[in-house]
């Protein structure tokens, strides 16, 4: 048996710290996560005090976030350094961690990690426009509602935070990998409403990540089933816009060259799919990225 342990009412930095101890280090991801009062140890016979894994009444044991060793930041005014932050350092100290084996990964966490270290230190004062409910539809703002709907069960909060940060892992390492695609695969084309962008990748995460880069237009194809996806600028809510992206024209002329393939139309005339997850039974395209490239650009 191996023992985490961490403060009551815990936040992200000491969840955090828990799910990179649970998830990376070697040989704890059957530990048991507990709670002393903040800034108190675990009371019982300790052997090895002051390693970062003591023996707690025979108990193997790690304090995060609590109990001012060394894998607490509590005993320092260094706001660049939380709990998750020197846990991290710890992890990745060890040669056996599976973050060695994983770059994406490894970039995925540190990035986690360098959030939570934000947020442990309230720099969201230094956000733009700080009060916007943006800011509370977040993990942090889950996490607030978790402590109002389950009062003093620290046990469920900590395993809803952890599945949540395994989401976030998942979301976070598609980023990573839409980041290198677009530099390393994409391939940019004129159209007349700005730049647009093809990628034929199986990272659905290109699109929205292409787009929010400045992108006006974004083609992805599936190399797997041949579903091909483009998605233009949206419109902004409640504001006219000036330069209106219209795919109708598109949508006609790939209708005209693709006829027995699936497409569809949004209503917003932004959105021309071939297939999605929402949809997996349309029938993928015969086109192939650079011929859609060329009936955009074509307009």
């Amino acid at each position: 048996m191996k023992r985490i342990v961490t403060h009551k009412s815990p936040d992200l930095d000491a969840i955090g710290s828990a799910w990179l101890l649970l998830r990376f280090l070697p040989m704890w991801e059957d530990a048991k996560v507990e709670f002393v009062s903040a800034g108190e140890k675990l009371s019982g016979n300790y052997e090895n005090e002051g390693s970062v894994i003591e023996m707690v009444d025979g108990v193997e044991t790690i304090h995060v976030d609590t109990g001012l060793g060394k894998l607490d930041h509590h005993q320092t005014q260094d706001n660049n350094i939380c709990g998750a932050s020197l846990t991290l350092e710890y992890v990745l100290a060890n040669p056996e961690s599976s973050l060695h084996r994983h770059d994406t990964k490894r970039e995925a966490v540190k990035r986690i990690i360098n959030l939570i270290v934000d947020d442990d230190h309230f720099q969201e004062f230094y956000y733009t426009n700080p009060d916007s409910d943006n800011y509370d539809f977040s993990l942090r703002g889950i996490l607030q509602g978790y402590k109002l709907m389950y009062q003093h069960d620290d046990e469920k909060i900590t395993t809803l935070i952890l599945e949540a940060l395994d989401s976030l892992l998942h979301t976070f390492e598609a980023k990573i990998w839409a980041e290198n695609e677009i530099k390393e695969k994409g391939i940019e084309f004129d159209t007349k409403w700005g730049k647009g962008i093809g990628i034929e990748t199986l990272n659905d995460a290109v699109l929205k990540l292409a787009q929010l880069q400045g992108y006006c237009v974004v083609v992805r194809k599936d190399p797997q089933n041949y579903f091909v996806r483009i998605k233009a600028r949206p419109s902004k809510r409640n504001e006219e816009e000036k330069d209106k992206i219209d795919l109708t024209g598109v949508y006609e002329q790939i209708k005209e060259k693709d006829p027995d393939s699936s497409w569809f139309l949004h209503v917003s005339r932004k959105m021309l799919l071939n297939g999605s997850s929402k949809n997996p039974d349309m029938k993928g395209s015969k086109l192939t990225l650079s011929q859609v490239i060329e009936i955009i650009s074509a307009q």
